[in-house]
């Protein structure tokens, strides 16, 4: 074994429901799958492709933690996902295989800086610090896809100190599961370990210090955060 100069970062592990911890290596995420949140964000939506952009597999902050307010930013918003767990390796699958290759699914919060990530736009420049920083994937334990039953038509809600902010259901997505996974494999080579948050519906909104977060789909494990 090479002996390194430090010990090496650990993988993060999400806690699973009934079973051992899922250890995250990557972190795809789906622009835009949703219509009705596009349109809030001023822009339309085609079927030609979905597009992603990442977030660093230490950037999950699992559910029941209090998130800090992030540094360099005076609008952070919340935007409240679907999580898929990829369970086996992936590449140019068929959307009519994609399914085989999902371990789970869990509630998933893509917190954005969202002043940072509207200038990097404004400028053409990646999105990265408005996306992908400490703290903003943050995760609840997943349920392993044997538990979940079918998932399509699902509700999913966030609501910040109780008052309801987000609320749609799963088949409102642009692109379906089986597309997004068969589409992201052509793409990149899929290993188990990666999560995709498959995109937010409407009603994105800043949050501040002290206000609770609580997002649910179905009968998922709940999602629950507290700015500090």
């Amino acid at each position: 074994m090479t002996k390194t100069v430090f010990p090496p970062c650990q993988a993060p592990i999400i806690p699973v429901v009934g079973q051992d911890g899922f250890p995250v290596g990557r972190i795809f995420c789906v622009g835009r799958n949703y219509a009705d949140h596009a349109a809030e964000m001023g822009h339309e939506v085609d079927r030609e492709a979905p597009f992603y952009f990442t977030k660093s597999a230490h950037a999950i902050l699992l559910s029941g933690q209090d998130m800090p307010y992030p540094p360099r930013t005076s609008d952070l918003h919340h935007e409240m996902e679907l999580v898929v767990a990829i369970g086996e390796t992936a590449s140019n699958i068929p959307i009519d295989q994609a399914m085989s290759v999902v371990f789970g699914y869990g509630c998933g919060l893509d917190m954005t800086r969202r002043d940072l990530q509207a200038a990097a736009k404004e400028k053409r420049r990646p999105w990265d610090t408005g996306k992908d920083f400490d703290n903003s994937a943050i995760i609840a334990p997943l349920t392993p896809v044997a538990d979940a039953g079918d998932i399509e038509h699902l509700a999913i809600r966030l609501s910040v100190n109780d008052e309801v902010r987000q609320i749609s259901t799963l088949d409102k997505m642009v692109w379906s599961i089986p597309e997004i996974i068969a589409d992201l494999s052509t793409l990149y080579t899929l290993h188990a370990g990666d999560l995709i948050m498959t995109g937010t519906p409407a009603g994105v909104g800043p949050v501040v210090q002290g206000d609770v977060l609580r997002g649910t789909i179905g009968d998922f494990a709940p999602l629950e955060t507290r700015i500090v």
